[in-house]
């Protein structure tokens, strides 16, 4: 059963790792002059972002309650459990994949912090 959640979670793992200026690897854009040390600076940040877990307890409980709800809907829009499997890991994979571009988003914000904390002038 536990490799089945991994299998699960795989998908959207990759999905939100095919974008290159995402999330650890997000690069600001800076108003302003750089100094001697962006380079340096930018690669902390990146690394402090790459910290973060992409797949955490809140995955695995976004994948279930996704799996729940597209199953229970579909079980109650169709009145028939024919399709309950496929729509649970079709909910699971949704909820999953939200998750893990959620912590995606919230590492480019870790990176952007770091660098205004550093004193750039970020601007997006």
């Amino acid at each position: 059963m536990p490799n089945r959640k991994f299998l699960l979670i795989v998908p959207a793992l990759l999905v939100a790792g095919a974008c290159t200026n995402t999330g650890a690897n997000y690069q600001p854009v800076i108003d302003g002059p750089v100094g001697p040390n962006y380079n340096v600076d930018l690669q902390q940040c990146q690394q402090l972002a790459a910290s973060q877990a992409s797949v955490d307890g809140s995955t695995a409980g976004n994948a279930a309650i996704g799996a729940v709800g597209a199953a229970a809907v579909t079980g109650i829009v169709q009145d028939s459990s024919d399709n309950l499997g496929r729509a649970a890991v079709a909910g699971a994979l949704v909820g999953a994949g939200a998750d893990v571009i959620n912590k995606n988003q919230n590492k480019e914000v870790l990176v952007r912090n770091c660098m205004r904390g550093r004193g750039y002038n970020v601007v997006g």
